[in-house]
Formats: structure tokens, sequence, C-alpha cells
């Protein structure tokens, strides 16, 4: 915006592509390598009947690998982690508390997925290198498009669809059944860790049109209202020092914005109000959740096509009501939800990529001249 450049159809094709396989790897970890220890108790896992475990796990999923064989492998390999006093990955948790819900065939269908998605998501990271040179940190994204020219080649193209369609198939035949099953015995957790208002600006542009065309809407939720969701306007983004370590002022918009450290030691000081460098973002004055659950709740209350319907499924599947969204359980499904979503469209996109190159267009960058002054957000 700046520069005043528009950047080419392939540019935004790629980079929907990147941005949508940051989603499928990022909420995989999340669910199974950042989240999953809180729910489940992979000590409870070693008390696991095999047979009954490889049931359930046939009941609330479809699974690549399975049977009572599988998970007594997966049980004997815990075991010997449990004995070695050495838990690497597990060691960080309050096994044995009376907080976890799950029964031991759930924990050690659980603990086997974590492993299988460990093994997942080092494939979904080369999603990154094919268009953008390395994960994480990608080095392909520039003003003016994407320098991915040499990658718009047939085995390349078809390299990044084939691990896209794998990882959607764990998503939906694991991630999300695990997800419902996990949510199940944690549905006071719908009650728990909400907040108020919700923003987002949109993601995934369909054309040059935004925010019309964003796949991921553009909208404003005030106090849950989700029949009231509103267009936001950036000209309504402030930014907020009054805790932060800086001179004081009002609350002003990021064009107007000013950094003005505070001429003393910065240090934290119990009861003086001030304990950061990063100054606060509002809109309207209001402090808003950004995020999975607030681009889920805009795509819901706009009534999107490929959102509602899962939304309304997960909710009828686990006999809770919408408000319950509004929670710790509602933020942790709306990851899946939209990974389900963005990973069936990003299919799409990618075929367009690929008629756009047989058609004989292979630009990914727009040249563009530094003007002597410029503003863009």
């Amino acid at each position: 915006m700046a520069v005043g450049v528009k950047i080419p159809e392939n540019a935004r094709l790629i980079r929907n592509l990147l941005m949508g396989a940051q989603f499928q790897h990022d909420h995989l970890v999340h669910f199974y390598h950042l989240h999953a220890l809180d729910w489940v108790d992979i000590v409870s896992a070693l008390k696991a009947d095999t047979a009954k475990t490889a049931q359930l796990s046939d009941n609330v999923s479809n699974a690549p690998v399975g049977g009572s064989a599988y998970f007594k492998q997966v049980q004997q390999r815990l075991q010997t982690f449990v004995d070695s006093g050495q838990l690497g990955p597990f060691s960080n948790a309050y096994w044995g508390h009376s907080a976890y819900k799950l029964p031991p065939e759930a924990n050690l269908m659980a603990a086997a997925h974590y492993i299988e998605a460990l093994r997942l998501q080092a494939r979904t990271a080369r999603l990154h290198a094919i268009f953008g040179a390395k994960n994480p940190h990608l080095q392909s994204l520039v003003v003016g498009g994407v320098t991915s020219v040499r990658d718009l080649r047939a085995d390349r193209i078809a390299e990044f669809l084939y691990i896209t369609k794998e990882t959607q198939e764990f998503i939906k035949n694991v991630y999300i059944p695990d997800l419902i099953a996990v949510a199940s015995f944690y549905k006071d957790w719908g009650g728990i860790g909400g907040t108020t208002n919700f923003l987002a600006w949109g993601e995934f542009p369909l054309t040059a049109d935004e925010p019309a065309s964003l796949y991921m809407p553009r909208g404003y939720i005030k106090k849950r209202d989700l029949a009231g969701v509103s267009m936001p306007l950036q000209d309504n983004v402030t930014e907020d020092v009054t805790r932060g370590w800086y001179e004081k002022g009002g609350a002003k918009h990021p064009f107007q914005g000013e950094t003005k450290p505070i001429q003393k030691d910065p240090e934290y000081r119990p009861g003086n109000g001030q304990y950061t460098w990063f100054k606060a973002p509002r809109y309207d004055s209001e402090p808003c959740e950004v995020g999975p659950l607030t681009r889920v709740l805009v795509a819901y209350a706009k009534g999107h096509k490929d959102v509602k319907p899962v939304v309304d499924k997960v909710l009828k599947d686990l006999g809770i009501p919408a408000t319950a969204l509004f929670s710790t359980l509602g933020r942790t499904a709306a990851r899946g939800i939209e990974t389900v979503a963005i990973g069936d469209a990003m299919q799409g996109w990618v075929m367009e990529l690929v008629e756009n190159v047989k058609n004989g267009d292979t630009k990914t960058y727009q040249s563009w001249t530094m003007p002597d002054k410029g503003m863009g957000y």
C-alpha cells in the first residue's frame, strides 16, 4: 500500500498456500504437542486394555494405524519411558491428578496419536520449504509478491498438493475425532477462559478486492453479540501505554504513535502499574481477543459456507450450546474447525496455481519504485 504496488495473481495464491500450510502445521502441533498433556494423562495409559483401546479408536476415528497389537507396542514404549525415569517430552505434567478425566483407553489412544502427529508435523513443515525456502521464518515473502518463480514446476506443485492432502486426511480422520472425544470429557471447560470482544481482520484474499474477497472474513464482535458482528475500521485502532515503560499520554492511532521510553530504570516493581515495553492495542478503546476463536466466531456469525456447518456439527456432537464457544473449550475447538475449512480450500488454490502455470502465467513478482514518501497498513 505504501509504495502503490499490486502483487500478481500467482503471488496471492502462493502467499495463501504458505499461510494455509502454517495453519495445518501449527494447529496440529498445538493440539497434540503443546496442549494435549493438559487433558491426557500419559501414565494412566499404562493401565489401558489395548483391545478396548483399539475398539475405541475404531469407533471414534479413522486413524491410519491401529489394532490391539499396535496399541500394545505404544504402551510398551511408554512403559520404557517410565521405567527409565526419563520421560522426555512427557516429563512436565500432573500425572495422576484428579483433574484428568479421560479413561486409560482414551489416554493410550491419544498418546499413540501424539506420536503419529510428531511424524506428520515434520512432513507438513516441508510445505513451507517448497515455496518459502525454509521453515520457520520463510524467505520468499517480499514487497511486490514472492520470490518463488523457479518453484512453479510440476514436481514441486505436485509435492505440495500431496503433502497437504496427506495432512488434511490426518486432520479429518484423527485430529478432529480426537478433539471431539477429549472435549466430551471436559465439557465444563466450555464455561471458563472466556473474553468479551473479538476482532478479526480477515485472511486469505480470493481476489485483489479486500476485505470483500477474504476467505476468513473481517469482523468485530462486541460483548459476545454474534448477531451484531460489524465491519471494523483501522481508523478505530489505538495503542495504549498506560502499563508500558513509556512517557504517559493518551492512546493514539499507530500512524500518530510515539515511542518515548521513560528516562529511568524500567525494572518491574510490584504496584507501580508499569511492566512492559509493549503498547496495548485497543479497538474503540476496548481490548479484543484475536486469533483462531475470533476468526471462527466471525465466520460463523456471517454464515460462512464452510465454517458454519462444521461448527454446528461440533456443537451437536458435543451437545453444547453456541455460548460454550466463548471459552477455553471453544478456543481449542476453533483451531480444529478452521484447519478443516482452510485445508480444504487449499486444494482449490493449488489447482488455480496449476491452471495459471498451464496457461503460461508464471509471474510471481511485480517490480516497483520507492516513492519519496508513503503510508500503508
